[in-house]
């Protein structure tokens, strides 16, 4: 068996090896994150970005090279239409490896290795969470100025209150005045005339004088 060129070797041989990075990058491509042994990752690292890569380029070729090496279809329609224009800006480093432990049982290390943010969705995702911040902040903002309006409205009542008792007490300042005066009305409600007394005292006078 040859002794491989580069780090340890993984499964029974080359064409085993071939295989399971394959598999692996598939896995990756998909999910866009997995999580294996930290041997394997690092491995798997150089291959997946080397796809990335055909997949920046977008020909023909690129595309049958791919294909050589992921059999499935899906996959390679997804890598070259999402994942590779995503990178079109970013030169190298497609990927992140981050440990996270190790396994039980045989105490291996474990590791996951994802693809960094990239393109359109991570631009979306960003931009929804500025539109959720500054939806609340403008939110938090607003609370304060409603309740700072809200409260001189409660404070100008009593006044509105307070000129409509002055115009009921200028009225009734003004009723007795008329009062006194007397009316038609007032007669006719009474049924007495105010000259009665008048006329009688006068007949008194001129009797005294015969």
């Amino acid at each position: 068996m040859p002794t491989p060129t580069k780090g340890p070797r993984l499964g029974g041989g080359p064409a085993h090896e071939r295989l399971m990075l394959a598999n692996l990058a598939a896995a990756l491509f998909t999910h866009k994150s997995i999580k294996t042994t930290e041997t394997k990752a690092k491995r798997l690292r150089p291959h997946a970005e080397r796809l990335i890569t055909f997949a920046k380029r977008g020909d023909l070729s690129s595309r049958r090279k791919v294909l050589g090496i992921i059999s499935d279809k899906g996959v390679v329609h997804k890598l070259f239409t999402e994942i590779g224009p995503g990178f079109a800006d970013r030169d190298g480093g497609y990927t992140r490896i981050t440990k996270v432990g190790y396994r039980k049982g045989d105490n291996a290390p474990l590791a996951v290795i994802e693809l960094v943010e990239f393109g359109t969705p991570a631009k979306k995702a960003v931009s929804k969470e500025a539109e959720k911040a500054t939806k609340k902040a403008a939110s938090a903002k607003a609370e304060p100025k409603a309740k700072a309006k809200a409260a001189p409205v409660a404070d100008e009542a009593p006044a509105d209150e307070v000129v409509a008792d002055e115009a009921i007490v200028a009225e009734h300042a003004d009723a007795p005045a008329e009062g006194p005066v007397d009316t038609d009305e007032t007669v006719e409600a009474t049924g007495v005339h105010a000259a009665a007394p008048a006329e009688g005292a006068d007949e008194a006078t001129a009797e005294d004088a015969k």
